[in-house]
């Protein structure tokens, strides 16, 4: 029951959801769709005009030192003190996160190891480069060892081999840590993530893993065929196969290669039929793919098909399957 209002503006529209414990989670949205309001109602940075937030059981509001002692957030832009040295800066993170003095030294050496900064810890963070500031950055969410890290836009900026090696860590960071991932770079929500939340006009429009979202999108199957032979001696020996729609020719194709594009009804597997009705009229097939939308196509085909006055959610959203592992973060309509 999430809702974020600001004056006459829904940046949430009551929104439910629910984040097991142990997923990697890409949190996807364009600009303006309540991505980065729901982050920040999480976080307790926000209060909810209405609807709850519970992290493991704690309500952010209402206990919210307990709840948030569960989060380790990197904004987009990380919250650094630029004239402290790298292990200057974790030491005083670790003591605002009330670390147990006994366990800081240790901590320290472990998360500098583990976002591979320790030969920097030293060094002003003033003088570092922009992927050592990200790298210093989620060392201080992982500080502590909070159940959920939550990441806001962890690569921009960052040249190729520095997304590789977060995205990596990232995926370390899963083994152990509920991880939910804010970002622009559909790629990189597909490689890393188990699950994820589309929103749109502060409606949540889909909840699913990036399989079955691909399956639930495609419908109908589409085949890129090409044939050696004549498109209309293919379509002839198609004709017969009922759970064919329609068949699209392609107008590149070469005299004696026929390149169609076959498309079957809603939810027809027709791949098995289109090969022995060629192969049964002498009609090799030289290539044959399925079309497979890619997480671009899903992604603009969901958030372009909610409208901002449309209260209904998207019909992917109401297939999900409940979690059946623990969960780490839930909201629920307040009383």
């Amino acid at each position: 029951g999430l809702t974020k209002k600001y004056g006459g503006l829904i940046a949430l529209n009551s929104v439910d959801l629910s984040i097991e414990s142990g997923k990697i989670i890409g949190l996807l949205g364009p600009n303006g769709s309540g991505k980065t309001t729901l982050i920040k109602i999480i976080n307790g940075l926000l209060t909810p005009t209405s609807g709850t937030v519970t992290i493991d059981g704690k309500d952010v509001q209402k206990d919210p030192e307990e709840a948030k002692r569960a989060i380790g957030y990197l904004p987009e832009l990380p919250p650094l003190y630029v004239d402290m040295t790298v292990r200057e800066y974790l030491e005083f993170v670790a003591e605002l996160k009330k670390v147990p003095k006994k366990e800081r030294e240790q901590q320290i050496s472990e998360v500098m190891e583990m976002t591979q900064i320790t030969d920097m810890q030293q060094r002003l963070i003033k003088n570092l480069s922009k992927g050592y500031r990200q790298r210093v950055g989620l060392a201080q969410a992982i500080l502590g060892y909070p159940e959920v890290i939550i990441l806001d836009e962890p690569t921009v900026g960052l040249d190729p081999k520095q997304i590789i090696e977060i995205r990596d860590l990232i995926r370390k960071l899963g083994e152990d840590h509920t991880v939910i991932l804010s970002s622009h770079i559909l790629s990189e929500v597909s490689a890393v993530c188990d699950h994820i939340m589309i929103i749109a006009h502060g409606k949540l429009v889909a909840s699913d893993s990036p399989e079955n979202l691909q399956k639930l999108m495609s419908g109908s199957m589409e085949l890129d065929l090409e044939v050696k032979g004549s498109a209309a001696a293919v379509k002839s020996a198609l004709q017969e196969i009922s759970q064919i729609d329609r068949i699209e020719e392609n107008t590149e194709a070469s005299k004696n290669i026929a390149k169609l594009k076959v498309i079957s009804k809603e939810n027809a597997d027709i791949r098995e039929q289109v090969f022995y009705a060629l192969a049964e009229a002498k009609l090799p097939i030289l290539e044959m793919t399925n079309a497979e939308k890619s997480l671009e196509d899903i992604f603009l085909e969901l958030t372009e098909d909610v409208a901002p006055t449309q209260p209904e959610k998207h019909k992917l959203f109401s297939k999900r399957k409940k979690p059946e592992a623990e969960e780490t973060v839930t909201t629920k309509e307040a009383e």
